[in-house]
This record gives C-alpha cells, structure tokens and sequence, in this order.
C-alpha cells in the first residue's frame, strides 16, 4: 500500500523560510539515498498526517519541478511537546526490490512467572516496501524464568527475513527479587542487650 504526496521543491532554507511554511500548513521535508543527490521540498501537513493514519508506509511524491520520488519514512522530527511534526526525512527506494527497516516489536501475554525484559523493542527487517508492517507481535505466555527469546522465534510476515544475527536475545525472564524486610523505626537505635529501662536508670543518676 503507497499514497501519493505533491512536494513543492524549497528554494529557501533557513529558519525563516521554514516558519513561513508551518504556517502555511506544510512540513519541511528532504529525500535522500540511491546515491543521488538530496533534495528539499515541504509536503502538506494534513495529507501526510491522514497517510500514516491509514499505516502508510511507502510514498510516491510528485515534486512540482518535475519527476516523482519513491520512498519511505526514515525519520520524523516532533516538537517538544509531540504533536507537531517539525521535519520528515525520506528515504529512497525501489519499488519491487526489498529494504531494511526497524520494526517495533509489540510484546502480547504474560510469561510463566518473573518478569520479562526487554532486550530490544525494535529488529531490523528486510521486506518489500510496500509490505512493511506495523510492528511484529511477539507472544510471551509459553516463557518460562530463564529463558530467552531470540530473533529466530519471531514470527514474520510472510516475504520478510531478520537483517539481524538468529541467534539475537530479544527477551527473557528473570526472576523477582524479593526485598528484604526493614528494620522497624527505633529499633537500630537501641543498643545491642539494653533495653529502654536501663537508658531511664542512667538518666535519673546522672540527673542526682
């Protein structure tokens, strides 16, 4: 699955030929890769947004200069707060020929017992472009404490392979520790066979 962005190619960078942009409602943007040259554009905010509403992941944007590019997302850039999307940075690639990605992995179930960690939370793929997924979900229910799930466990979507060593931990559960008790307030500051009786005794001498 692809959309179809228009990109107007940018003349002008800087901070404010990019302010200008934003208000006007569209995202600066750069395609790089396949050994070409990198080209600026800024595409509309609302299209792009509505497309990765839709798990778009691969874009054929037609450049108001002439041409049009084939890529996907490689990197997006927020603002402080995570709402607005500051710069998309594309990435070439070629239709019918399979790339590498990172995928999230999204962890589903309850292990045997411990606590699962997580030793990665995305894994290197090669797929398709127009067949990237989502995320890869990774069943945990059959885990046992002290055993590791590798990268060859995963289940894939069909045409995609790991771009990473099988033999990777993904996870693996641990067991809980369990915190030892604390003393009760005030007891660490009674000495060791004196009770409180023989402190009152004390003061009471000492006070004749």
């Amino acid at each position: 699955m692809s959309s179809t962005l228009k990109g107007l190619v940018r003349e002008k960078l800087g901070t404010r030929p990019t302010r200008v942009l934003r208000l006007q409602n569209r995202i600066p943007c750069s395609i790089q890769g396949e050994g070409k040259e990198n080209v600026s554009l800024s595409i509309d905010n609302d299209a792009f947004r509505t497309a990765r509403r839709d798990h778009v992941h691969l874009f054929d944007i037609e450049l108001d200069k002439g041409g049009t590019e084939t890529a996907m997302v490689r990197e997006l850039q927020w603002d402080t707060f995570g709402q607005v999307i500051q710069h998309v940075e594309f990435r070439r690639v070629i239709r019918g020929q399979k790339t590498e990605v990172e995928v999230q992995l999204e962890f589903t179930g309850h292990p045997k017992g411990g606590v699962l960690n997580h030793l990665l939370t995305h894994v290197p793929i090669s797929c398709l472009p127009s067949e990237i997924p989502d995320s890869i979900e990774v069943f945990v229910d059959a885990l046992e404490i002290g055993h590791p799930l590798f990268a060859k466990d995963l289940v894939l979507p069909k045409g995609a392979e790991l771009a990473i060593d099988p033999d990777t931990q993904v996870a693996v559960v641990a067991t809980v520790r369990e915190e030892p008790d604390e003393p009760a307030e005030g007891e660490d500051e009674i000495e060791e066979g004196a009770t409180p009786g023989e402190g009152a005794s004390e003061e009471t001498s000492d006070s004749e």
